[in-house]
């Protein structure tokens, strides 16, 4: 049985019960002659020689075999090695294994922050290495390698999905009221799907028989609507769906609200800002917080946070815009709200956020403009 020495984010209790299957006693340590650095512009920590510094961290009593073989599993999907040191501990020099970068990590970057990554990324990692686990003899490391920052985008949708949300009409779920027999991952690439033999109760309080359900695993997203309350203009992006292409639609270019998938570690309101820039070349004043939603739940994980967005949109406001690198081609239409209703009467608008979106809108109009106009009547 060996100790580890845990100098990241394994510092964080929940992460490592997450990782090793249970809590285990730690105390404090210290590793002479090294310092913590960002791998790269990532978020996650590496060792690096600094012959006067010291990094300080957590020493773990010796772990089992089993412990070790998870560790083992977290390690080798991070792409790191372990290395045998010398660290200090109550006065004592004590030997130790710890997680060194392995070959083809990233130049080291800037110092590495524990408490800021705590802040930022602690719940979503935590959440991710439960998937990350249940991985374990089932898919290859180098293949959660790949997938990493797919998978934080999953932690984060768990992270905002357990806020809490009304259940007066509804039933409120129990503990035992779903029940999961067996899980599989048949497909994993920038989405996922997965397989699950579940039961869940019925209403009349009996389980349900086993049955396989699978799920289309893709991201929480954001939907954005630039409105300008002055002009009563809407800003709409237009580019080619491959779901309505596949599908058979002779007209696979659709007419949507700025959307984009929240980024693990990301607010909602973050990746609303970081979209509208990056799809429509606008910078939004604010952000007024509209329904959220599930897409279709019977099949998919996806969660919806939509946002009208205020901005400034006179003549010329739309154009070409989009990451080359995403292979993103989007044009931007400026219209007249009126306009934007018209088109979703003749069936030229059918994506359903931008429809529900533009209804919501439609009933926060009068108090949004007015707003708008008191503001500009206080400016002059």
């Amino acid at each position: 049985m060996t100790a580890m020495f845990f100098y990241g984010p394994l510092r964080h209790a929940p992460l490592r019960a997450a990782v090793l299957g249970r809590e285990v006693p730690v105390r404090p340590a210290r590793l002479a002659g090294q310092a913590v650095r960002c791998a790269g512009a990532g978020d996650l920590p590496m060792l690096v020689d600094d012959p006067g510094g010291a990094v300080q961290g957590l020493l773990t009593g010796p772990l089992t075999e089993a412990e070790l073989a998870r560790l083992a599993f977290c390690r080798d999907c991070l792409a790191f090695v372990t290395r045998e040191v010398t660290v200090e501990a109550d006065g004592a020099q004590l030997a130790a294994s710890v997680f060194w970068p392995g070959e083809g990590q990233p130049q080291p970057g800037g110092p590495w922050d524990f408490e800021a990554w705590r802040a930022r990324w602690a719940d979503t990692v935590t959440e991710t290495a439960r998937d990350v686990m249940a991985l374990r003899g089932i898919a290859d490391p180098a293949r959660v390698r790949a997938r990493w920052p797919q998978m934080l985008v999953r932690g984060g949708a768990r992270v905002r999905a357990r806020q809490a949300k009304p259940t007066r009409l509804r039933r409120r779920a129990a503990p035992g009221d779903v029940e999961v027999a067996a899980f599989r991952q048949p497909y994993a690439g920038f989405f996922a799907v997965e397989e699950h033999d579940i039961s869940w109760r019925r209403f009349d309080g009996r389980m349900t028989p086993p049955v396989t359900r699978a799920s289309f695993v893709s991201a929480d997203a954001v939907v954005v609507l630039p409105y300008d309350p002055l002009r009563d203009r809407v800003l709409v992006v237009e580019q080619f769906r491959i779901g309505a292409f596949v599908r058979g639609d002779p007209q696979p270019w659709l007419l949507e609200p700025v959307a984009g998938r929240i980024d693990g570690g990301e607010t909602p309101e973050e990746c609303a800002l970081r979209e509208t820039v990056e799809e429509a070349g606008l910078t939004l004043r604010g952000l007024v917080a509209g329904p959220g939603c599930y897409a279709s739940p019977g099949a998919k994980t996806e969660y919806l946070y939509s946002f009208v967005g205020l901005a400034d949109l006179p003549d010329g406001s739309g154009g070409i815009a989009g990451l080359e690198a995403e292979t993103e081609d989007i044009r931007g239409h400026v219209i007249p709200f009126a306009r934007l209703i018209e088109l979703i009467d003749s069936g030229e608008v059918d994506l359903a956020p931008l429809i529900v979106l533009a209804y919501w809108l439609d009933r926060q109009r009068p108090r949004l403009r007015a707003e708008a106009a008191a503001a500009l009547r206080a400016a002059e």
